[in-house]
């Protein structure tokens, strides 16, 4: 049984990319983002109750106020308590109604307390940082290229790079369209991302390279030479993301509160990571190289008749 053209079939993959980035853009510059407070600032509240209290316990009381998603730390002489008469938490920027009913609430679902300290914070990730890590961002990718470049042709590194943007920005179209909290951790769920996507893509089209040069003649056909590299390393590739899919969605259901977003994050940059890994990097090369490689048909000389 003859198997699926996929870089025949390249403009449907492109296609199916385009549907997903055109409205995510459309999302992200109406809707926005959901910043949390790492980014946009917060109460701090440090209480000591009369009797140790869980987690659960605390997380349940500010449910009520949609405050789940806040950061709770427990503290103790021992590392890894399940119990602790001291809490912290950091939650979003209350106004002092609001903070006088969730700590009246906290008092009487969880118990009574004592104040330690209450105050508010700025943004621990100010717009300098966010530009730093975006210039670093760009410098990873532009050393990329280089690297790819040097190990193989500069056309694989551009796909590779290209294929990355493709997927942090269905990432963030994502995020933007589910209003799922983006704090410091989405930061290092996007690096994850991008080191994961491109090792992956690497695999490709170092395959791609060994067979150019062993099995690739001049004016041959680089369709079926891409195909043939994509199904020798398919099976790795399905067994590599299924498994990191499975240990990712065991954190997503069955972690705490604070690692769902993460989770969500690598969940859903390990499957676009695989996706454009297989239908678009090595499909954007084969576009990179007929274009390259393209020449300007030059009339022929016209033949002069010899003189007799």
């Amino acid at each position: 049984m003859p198997k699926f053209d996929i870089a025949g079939h390249r403009r449907i993959f492109f296609l199916i990319s385009i549907i997903f980035i055109i409205p995510g853009f459309i999302c992200m510059g109406v809707r926005g983002f959901n910043f949390g407070i790492d980014f946009t600032g917060g109460t701090i509240m440090d209480l000591r109750f009369e009797r140790p209290v869980t987690l659960a316990d605390v997380r349940t009381s500010l449910a009520k106020y949609d405050l789940d998603g806040s950061t709770i730390q427990l503290s103790g002489t021992e590392s890894g308590v399940e119990s602790s008469e001291n809490v912290m938490i950091r939650t979003v920027d209350l106004e002092e109604n609001q903070r006088k009913e969730v700590m009246a609430a906290l008092a009487h679902d969880v118990g009574p307390y004592s104040v330690l300290r209450e105050e508010k914070v700025g943004a621990t990730i100010g717009g300098e940082l966010i530009t730093n890590a975006v210039l670093a961002l760009v410098i990873s990718w532009a050393l990329i290229i280089l690297y790819v470049a040097y190990r193989f042709e500069w056309r694989f590194g551009v796909s590779a790079v290209l294929a990355l943007v493709h997927d942090i920005i269905i990432v963030l179209a994502v995020f933007s369209f589910t209003q799922r909290q983006i704090d410091s951790s989405f930061i290092a769920a996007l690096l994850t991302i991008v080191g994961y996507s491109i090792n992956d893509t690497i695999v490709i089209f170092d395959r791609i390279r060994e067979n150019l040069k062993l099995h690739f003649r001049r004016g041959g056909d680089i369709e079926e030479l891409v195909n043939r590299s994509i199904y020798q390393t398919l099976t790795r590739s399905l067994y590599t993301v299924f498994t990191v899919l499975f240990t990712t969605a065991a954190l997503y259901w069955f972690g705490g509160e604070t690692t769902k977003d993460f989770a969500f994050a690598l969940l859903v940059g390990f499957a676009v990571g695989c996706y454009s890994s297989i239908f678009i990097a090595s499909q954007l090369w084969i576009e990179l190289r007929n274009h390259t490689e393209r020449r300007p048909n030059v009339p022929k000389a016209k033949a002069v008749p010899a003189e007799a």
